[in-house]
Formats: C-alpha cells, structure tokens, sequence
C-alpha cells in the first residue's frame, strides 16, 4: 500500500480559511454504500434514524500558540529575535513541550519575552521541539494562555491569515468541555444548538468521550510504504458509563456514529478486545485500508489532505475506490475542504 495511493490534485481555492454561518449551514456530502447525494448538514436529522448514537469528542482547544522574544546578552542587540511556540504537551514537572519556528534561533537556557508581560525560559531543544518553563505556576499555564495565547489554526490557515479574536469561538466546538486539545475535533464544528435538539427529539442518542487532539495530526506522512508509518499518540479516555451506552446501542441494533476521526479513533482503541470497554491512556492507533472495525458503523467527518492518515481512515471505512469517488465529486461540486470546510456522512453500508 503506497502513499501515492492517497493523492489528489486539490485548487487552491477550495481549501476554507473560515466557517460559514450558521455552523449548520456548510454543506453536507452524504456517501451511503456507492450513492452520493448533496446536501445541508441541517438536513443530518433525514440521513439519521431513532436509536442511532452519536459519539461526540468533548475536548477543548487551548490557545496554544504563543509569539514571543527570544533574548540573550549581547553587545549588539543580536541577541533579540521573534520566536512563534505551539505548546503541544504538558509535562510531570509542569514544563511544556513546545513546536517553535524558527527552531534553529533556540538553545537550552534561552530567555523568551512573551506577549501580556510573561517570560519563560527553553529548559531543552530536541530535533523537532523545545521543552519551555514558564514564569508562572503550572496550575496557572492557562490563565497566561487566555491572556496571551491564540488558537492554533492548522498550517494550511495559518499560511494564508492569522489567528483572531473571531477564531476563538469558530476553533471550539460547542459541547467542549475538558481542556487539553492543540487542535479542534473539526467534524464537530458544524453542530449548533438547534442541530442538537433536533437530533435529540428524533431520538438521536449521545455519547460524549474525550481525545485531546495534538499537534501530531498535521504531521505528514513521510514513508511510501504506509503501513511502515509510526502514528503519533494522544491522551484519550472511554468512561465506563460511555462504554455501556455505545455498548447498549450495538446490541439493541442501533447505529454508532462517531462525529470525526478522533472520536472513531478512540472508540476503536477501547475495543481492541473485540467490545467495547473502558479506556483511559495514550492512543496511538493507525487505521488504513484492512483494518476491521469493531464499533464504528459510519462517521461524521470533514474532508481531509491529500497522503494524510485521516484520509487513509476513511478510505479503510468506505473503501478506496469510492473515496476516490466521493473526493472527485466534492472536489466538483467545489466542496469546501480540510478543518473549516464542509463536512461529510459516510456510511459504508448504505
């Protein structure tokens, strides 16, 4: 299985830089076996049926980027230079991991002026991060970040526009809950209120889980061979109460439908027996074509990079030809792609 498997051509201008509004007004994509139809993702409540169950990821994204100073002594001013942080994992100590650009401007032992008055020093540079302190206590690290901090858009955004103010409510879905996501469960950015007690009156069941989604999820594919590639790990946890009600679902018949790749991804790591059990820990789980699923039976899901791991999830749910399919029909019918773009039901059974 080869990652040239997983290309498409995409223009340019497909490709969001933001929401539409109302969250529920993007468009809807619903692939059922080899059928495609077009449609609202308002209209989700005709694609969905009484006893489905809907598994939500309530994660919360944290403000994670940081842009500050680097500065050291020197006689010349050299020693000033702007530095850009993505904090991606809190450590034991109360550190952070950190991705930083320029990388290559950093050495143990820097000091960084941060924007609102705060500093932090780099206690370690690795080949692809920093290790940073912060000149505040550990349980205070997400004050500093309300007060400094912004969300942390994917690269493909971030390279055409900077975060803002508005990103603050567009990034979070709004069922978030536990704070701990570098990135959003983008799937979930197109339910509002009303699309809720819409479903809820149907007789759409819900289930909340918690994946707090890393920086990890950008990182391309660097291996031809796929199955040889080493999956990044998060933090996610399948409480007991949440397993029994995906668990109930199944057995009364009902479909489970995880709402994005990181609600599937962890409902999959919880039932690596076969069932559906409690999970608490780091995931590190890869999904490409050959995997047999054990819970998922469709997803809610945006549309995804070319080569990247989620777009070999979806190809292992629905199949690689009518991935291909449904891709080139988005693709003409100018679907709007990748985080704030426009999303899509995949149901592989019809």
């Amino acid at each position: 299985m080869r990652l040239s498997d997983f290309d498409f051509d995409l223009p340019e201008d497909l490709i969001a830089t933001r929401p539409v509004t109302p969250r529920s007004a993007s468009r809807l994509l619903v692939g059922r076996g080899d059928g495609i139809a077009d449609a609202v993702f308002s209209d989700l409540p005709e694609w969905l049926r009484p006893g489905d169950r809907l598994v939500l990821n309530d994660t919360r994204v944290i403000p994670a980027r940081l842009n500050g100073t680097r500065v050291r002594a020197t006689t010349d001013g050299s020693g000033r230079a702007k530095v850009e942080f993505t904090l991606t994992t809190a450590q034991p100590d109360g550190s952070w991991r950190a991705l930083a650009r320029p990388l290559r401007k950093l050495r143990a032992g820097d000091a960084i002026e941060l924007d609102a008055g705060h500093r932090a020093t780099i206690l370690d540079r690795a080949e692809g991060d920093v290790v940073l302190r912060f000149d505040c206590e550990a349980e205070d690290v997400h004050a500093l970040l309300d007060a400094a901090g912004q969300m942390p858009l994917p690269p493909y955004i971030a390279a055409k526009r900077a975060p803002d103010a508005q990103d603050r409510d567009d990034y979070q879905t709004v069922w978030a809950r536990h704070t701990g996501a570098v990135a959003a469960p983008t799937a979930s950015l197109h339910f509002d209120a009303p699309l809720l007690d819409r479903l809820r009156a149907m007789g759409v069941d819900f289930t909340e889980v918690t994946l707090h989604v890393g920086a990890g999820t950008f990182l391309p594919v660097k291996v031809e061979d796929v199955t040889t590639h080493r999956m990044h790990s998060e933090w996610g946890e399948v409480t007991p109460a949440a397993a029994a009600a995906i668990a109930a679902t199944k057995a009364a018949g009902g479909r489970v439908i995880p709402v994005g790749t990181t609600a599937l991804r962890l409902i999959e790591s919880a039932a690596a027996t076969g069932t559906i059990a409690p999970f608490r820990g780091d995931t590190d789980i890869f999904i490409y074509p050959g995997y047999e699923f054990r819970v998922a039976d469709g997803l809610i899901t945006n549309f995804h990079l070319p080569q990247s791991t989620l777009l070999m999830l979806v190809s292992a749910l629905m199949g690689r030809d009518r991935m291909r399919a449904i891709y080139a029909h988005a693709i003409a019918e100018r679907y709007r792609f990748f985080s704030y773009g426009d999303g899509s039901l995949l149901l592989p059974d019809g």
